[in-house]
């Protein structure tokens, strides 16, 4: 009812039905149909129709004047409210791997505070999966497909990985010339990447490893640094080795 009351508010303000159709997107039948639904539920006639023009009784005018200010009152109000929806403002916690919070999302975490100046950030940094509902944070960032179907997940990218090592392992163990050949090296592994899928650009074959790792951290950065360090071959983002692939550190 309270539509159709706003709706007879409208009518009366633009002068007619058609007017009143044309401001509220609505088909001037659909206008008429609501007009005559709100006259019988209240016993009596508040507008005289024409063609071209709408005039309210006595009635009308007496029940107009009554219902436009609380019209006002409930448009403003909704209108405050979503104001208040729409704003972002409060506390935000979030969990995190650390080398992704500390390295590729660093921008990210500044412009979302420039943007949203209202909200103040409490970021939680492990490598370890916590649970999200058990932890009371808001939201986490995570690698990888994730297995609880009963969060709401958005994919945010997509992170290029690199299976890399010193020139000085290779020297002493080889370069691994498929797949198979990993299981006779030395392998580092760094937390979150527990498992190795490796893609092989030149046959199109993609691998799923189990490594068996000489040295396993649960600090990407220090496995990569381990690496270099000519101790084994490791997977690891792009973003934390592309220094080493540049200055010859690590192939």
């Amino acid at each position: 009812m309270l539509d159709d009351l706003a709706l007879f508010v409208a009518i009366v303000d633009a002068g007619s039905l058609n007017a009143a159709a044309a401001q509220q997107g609505l088909p001037a039948a659909t206008v008429t149909r609501r007009l005559q639904k709100l006259e019988a539920g209240l016993g009596y006639r508040l507008l005289n129709r024409s063609a071209r023009r709408t005039q309210p009784t006595a009635e009308g005018w007496q029940y107009y004047e009554q219902c436009r200010p609380l019209v006002q009152a409930l448009r403003q109000a909704t209108q405050r409210l979503d104001a208040t929806l729409g704003a972002v403002s409060g506390n935000v916690r979030v969990l995190a791997p650390i080398n992704l919070a500390t390295s590729l999302l660093t921008p990210a975490w500044a412009g979302f505070m420039h943007q949203h100046p209202a909200v103040s950030l409490e970021l939680e940094l492990s490598n370890v999966v916590q649970d999200l509902v058990g932890s009371g944070a808001d939201l986490a960032i995570r690698v990888g497909s994730q297995q609880d179907s009963l969060l709401t997940q958005r994919l945010l990218g997509r992170i290029e990985l690199a299976l890399v090592a010193s020139p000085s392992y290779l020297a002493r163990a080889g370069t691994p010339l498929s797949a198979v050949d990993l299981a006779g090296h030395a392998q580092i592994v760094g937390e979150p990447l527990r498992q190795w899928r490796l893609h092989d650009p030149a046959s199109g074959v993609e691998s799923v490893i189990q490594p068996q790792p000489r040295l396993r951290v649960n600090e990407l950065r220090l496995a990569v640094d381990m690496a270099e360090a000519g101790l084994g071959m490791v997977l690891c983002p792009m973003t934390l080795c592309r220094d080493g692939l540049r200055s010859g550190a690590l192939t």
